[in-house]
């Protein structure tokens, strides 16, 4: 039929036509194809992934169901805190009492710091001048607390220093981990500051605290200037210090390492600790005891380069925040409270009591600044102090 119309010669350029763009829009269609074919993968591995997920979560919920329903008060949660990892622990603490240090040894920290604080302009130690960069450590049991309270007043310790660190323009770590097994309990801190200390040599001071322990100073600053020539500046011992980055500190970490891992070598040093320190306890080696006997009989090694240094009603009405001394306390230590333990040295009443008006002291110069305050030191309400106003930037904070 075409012959006839358009002619044999026209009719075979316009099926040479044809074919040429066919196989021009499938090489089109190709190029296409290879350009989007990653989007397309993803395409499709999403929509896998959320078929997966919608999987999961029906599996979970039809488990969850069958466990008791959403009512937490229900729950059974010795089920779910089961630590799997016990045994395990337990052979690893057996064959490891050899390891008796918190690292490969270091002898030039300070000039391998030296330089990288050099190279890096961005993070220096110091962020203005008597203004040395600090990081705030502290840290708990991986595990739950054994008491239904614990939990709830280690929220509260984190929560005051998170505030006292927003103020001063410190940084803060939190840690749950168990670094070393065999060092565990008293030392467990140990490894933990080394390792900080290694890989943040921004940081010129490491200042730890006990989570049992909180911040009633809001306000005070460190007077850095008075302690320029020291290492360690000591506030109630080993449950509150400041630790300078250098290579003393490290030295003297590795020092104290050998008493700490658990089982015979730590009971071992124990009743060196309790021969030689006077009215010491009879009980196994902790780090605090070990510090000081190291400072006492090495203090040619050591040197002079480590510093030591319940009525806040009273406070409130006689003195003001900024003291950081008696008058008016940096830091309240609730030692032998163990409020994430099951047994405390005190009367667990007095104890929660004590912490509470801690906590709201210190909370109280928090919400002052935003025009609130605690009705009462034992209490978790609060009231106003001062009444809205349309021009707020005149109030000052």
């Amino acid at each position: 039929m075409l012959d006839r119309l358009l002619g044999p010669r026209r009719v075979r350029q316009l099926r040479r036509v044809v074919r040429n763009c066919k196989l021009t829009f499938f090489s089109l269609f190709l190029t296409l194809l290879m350009f989007h074919l990653e989007d397309i993968r993803q395409t499709f591995s999403y929509i896998r992934r959320r078929t997966e997920s919608r999987q999961m979560f029906k599996a979970a919920l039809v488990g969850v169901q069958e466990a008791g329903g959403n009512n937490y008060a229900e729950f059974d949660a010795s089920k779910f805190f089961v630590d799997e990892d016990d045994e395990d622990l337990k052979r690893n603490e057996s064959g490891a009492q050899e390891h008796a240090t918190v690292g490969p040894q270091i002898s030039n920290w300070d000039e391998q710091r030296s330089e990288w604080l050099k190279k890096d302009l961005n993070f220096q130690n110091y962020i203005a001048p008597d203004k040395p960069r600090v990081l705030v450590v502290t840290a708990s049991s991986p595990k739950r607390c054994e008491n239904p309270v614990g939990d709830h007043y280690l929220l509260k310790s984190i929560k005051n220093k998170i505030d006292y660190c927003r103020l001063h323009g410190f940084n803060i770590f939190y840690n749950m981990a168990l670094l070393e097994v065999e060092m565990s309990g008293f030392w467990d801190k140990l490894p933990l500051i080394r390792k900080l200390l290694l890989l943040h040599p921004e940081v010129e001071y490491l200042w730890w605290m006990d989570s049992d322990a909180m911040l009633t100073d809001m306000a005070f600053e460190v007077p850095w200037e008075r302690y320029k020539n020291h290492n360690l500046v000591m506030h109630g011992w080993m449950r509150c210090f400041l630790l300078r980055n250098c290579q003393w500190s490290l030295d003297i970490l590795d020092a104290l390492a050998p008493m700490g891992p658990k089982g015979k070598i730590r009971e071992e040093a124990g009743k060196l600790l309790t021969r030689e320190l006077k009215d010491r306890p009879v009980f196994e080696a902790d780090d605090q005891s070990a510090l000081l006997y190291i400072l006492a009989t090495q203090r040619e090694k050591w040197g002079d380069k480590g510093i030591l240094v319940d009525r806040y009603e009273e406070m409130m009405e006689k003195f003001h925040p900024g003291l950081g001394d008696h008058r008016w306390p940096l830091v309240t230590h609730f030692v032998g409270c163990m409020p994430c333990g099951r047994l405390g040295d005190y009367p667990v009443e007095r104890c929660l009591k004590q912490m509470d008006s801690a906590f709201n002291f210190g909370d109280n110069q928090i919400l002052q600044m935003y025009g609130y305050t605690h009705k009462t030191l034992s209490s978790r309400r609060v009231m106003r102090t001062q009444n809205e106003m349309s021009d707020p930037l005149t109030i000052k904070l």
